[in-house]
């Protein structure tokens, strides 16, 4: 088969139903690229030498450009022309990238532009820096493993699985990209076995996390206190801007990018949340709800979190800021909230509407999410010990009014 080779033609090659095939490129007569049957394209070319053809490897693509086979097809047909061609070093000799060097291809072309987290999954990777020096193929399994155990060991089983999840993301990538013809990982089973969670707060404790955060002041007491009422998660949260909300109408939109799910998200807000942000500090010139400088979204975490164990006298290791949603979650199906509803507060992907539905109502489940979300303010309000300390909650909780609990909005400067 004769085509101009094109990037986007060599992208449409279909793998090899059987046997493997060639196309040869029309600008440069020799050039050919082979398609094996996993999908594989090996850049060849061809040339009579010494009374006999000769099938020289260049390179795998796309880790070598059209452009670069070109001019590397070039330098072996003009030597073979001048006689310069060196058989002993050029026969299908090809240059095998380094595991270090595979890595920063991995996370630009795959990860940045799937995963949210990429960059988790660039730190993840750097477990294995040891191996940077490998050339691709010749990392074998019990590499992996060994680099596995020592996390292990290290205390962080769960990381391991972690590390393991994206390391065979990478080689299944390297094995498309024809880097390697096989896996060394295939069908390694994760260091650890995980149980799913099912910490939730208890009453007390959870009463107990609200007064502590009073004592931290702006941002991090206005953080935890929304990541109690709203049941988001963490990063969602932290990340807030001021652009996404609509405070007359007590609405948080969360968009697309900033979902873990990638599906824009409407938060109702409770008058709690709202006489919450209303004491929020806004800093001119920044859009973020929290943040120290203006330019980026709080951090510390684990540091906000030793502070809150002390305080309350939780174990560390036995609760995660996540575990607010799931108490969240828990209360609200004990105040008879439908599951359907309390995933669409969640943001879960089995309570979005899908398909056509999800395009024309982005509004979704809003007036039952938003009672959800006032039971579960009240509900909380409501807990025995709630006004006992701080003044925090007290300024910002008004009276009673027809029945339901109603709070008055104050601004601080």
């Amino acid at each position: 088969m004769k085509k101009r080779l094109t990037p986007k033609t060599i992208e449409a090659l279909p793998p090899a139903t059987g046997k493997r095939y060639e196309v040869h490129d029309l600008l440069l007569p020799g050039l050919h690229v082979r398609v094996s049957s996993n999908g594989r394209k090996v850049f060849y070319v061809s040339k009579r030498f010494n009374g006999r053809m000769k099938r020289i490897k260049i390179g795998a693509w796309p880790i070598l450009s059209l452009h670069d086979a070109r001019d590397e097809a070039r330098r072996i047909l003009r030597d073979i022309e001048l006689g310069q061609f060196d058989e002993t070093t050029s026969d299908e000799k090809q240059v095998v990238p380094t595991f270090g060097e595979v890595v920063p291809q991995f996370i630009e072309l795959y990860a940045r532009p799937r995963t949210k987290d990429w960059k988790g999954t660039e730190r993840i990777l750097e477990k294995f820096s040891r191996l940077n020096t490998r050339p691709i193929d010749q990392v074998k399994r019990a590499d992996i493993v060994r680099v596995l155990d020592v996390i292990v060991a290290s205390g962080a089983p769960f990381r391991a699985n972690r590390a393991l999840a994206a390391v065979k993301k990478l080689m299944n990538w390297c094995v498309d990209r024809g880097m390697i013809e096989m896996s060394p990982v295939t069908g390694l089973r994760p260091p650890t076995k995980e149980i799913a969670r099912d910490r939730v707060l208890s009453d007390d404790e959870l009463i107990a996390c609200w007064h502590a955060g009073e004592s931290e002041g702006y941002p991090f007491a206005q953080f935890l206190w929304l990541l109690i009422l709203t049941g988001q998660r963490r990063g969602e949260v932290s990340g807030m801007r001021w652009s996404e909300l609509d405070i007359e109408k007590r609405l948080w939109t969360l968009p697309a990018k900033r979902a873990k799910n990638a599906t824009s998200h409407i938060v109702p807000l409770a008058s709690l949340a709202i006489s919450i942000l209303n004491s929020v500090p806004r800093l001119e010139g920044s859009d973020l709800v929290f943040t120290t400088n203006g330019v980026t979204p709080i951090s510390g975490f684990g540091r906000f979190k030793q502070r809150l164990d002390e305080a309350v006298g939780l174990d560390a290791e036995d609760w995660r800021f996540h575990d607010l949603r799931r108490t969240m979650a828990t209360n609200m199906a004990m105040m008879r909230v439908q599951p359907h509803i309390i995933e669409a507060v969640l943001n879960h992907k089995t309570g979005i509407v899908s398909g056509v539905a999800a395009t024309y109502n982005r509004h979704a489940y809003l007036d039952e999410k938003r009672e959800a979300l006032g039971q579960w303010a009240e509900n909380l309000i409501q807990l025995p010990g709630f006004h006992s300390q701080g003044s925090g909650a007290k300024s910002m909780i008004g009276t009673k009014m027809s029945g339901k609990l109603d709070f008055v909005p104050q601004r601080t400067s």
